[in-house]
């Protein structure tokens, strides 16, 4: 697996939301602790309260949480993550969402709306290996 690696995770939670259940699905589902997140609270469009999470696993940590969490993908979702490279990776950040609703029923599900936002940065020093680099990543647990 690549040797440099962050994970950065963002959440936004709403006023209608559980947050207890959010920290208690990451805890179960992926083993980041509620004490691992930042939280900063803000006001939406209409007064409400919104809070968002963010974290930032590094080094081994990291490598930890992408072997745990590629293990929770189909070989499906993990195909569609490879298919999808060039088009989710920014400046050696691949990004993509996960359904919120769904981690919170114990279930990894790709989704693009009421998401769990995640980036994985691997330092990519040419851009032509994107592919290459993330490929081996997510393949690493296809064997």
């Amino acid at each position: 697996m690549v040797e440099k690696l962050e994970i950065t995770i963002d959440v936004i939670v709403h006023a209608t939301e559980d947050i207890s259940k959010i920290f208690q699905s990451f805890n179960d589902v992926l083993e980041i602790e509620e004490n691992d997140f930042t939280l900063t609270e803000t006001t939406g469009y209409f007064e409400n309260i919104i809070i968002i999470l963010n974290t930032k696993i590094i080094k081994k940590q990291a490598k930890i949480f992408m072997k745990k969490f590629l293990k929770l993908l189909s070989n499906n979702q993990i195909n569609q993550l490879i298919e999808e490279i060039e088009e989710r990776t920014i400046d050696s950040k691949f990004h993509f969402r996960l359904d919120k609703q769904e981690l919170v029923k114990g279930k990894i599900e790709l989704s693009e709306k009421d998401t769990v936002r995640i980036k994985i940065h691997t330092p990519i020093y040419n851009k032509k290996d994107t592919i290459k680099i993330f490929s081996e990543i997510f393949q690493s647990q296809l064997d």
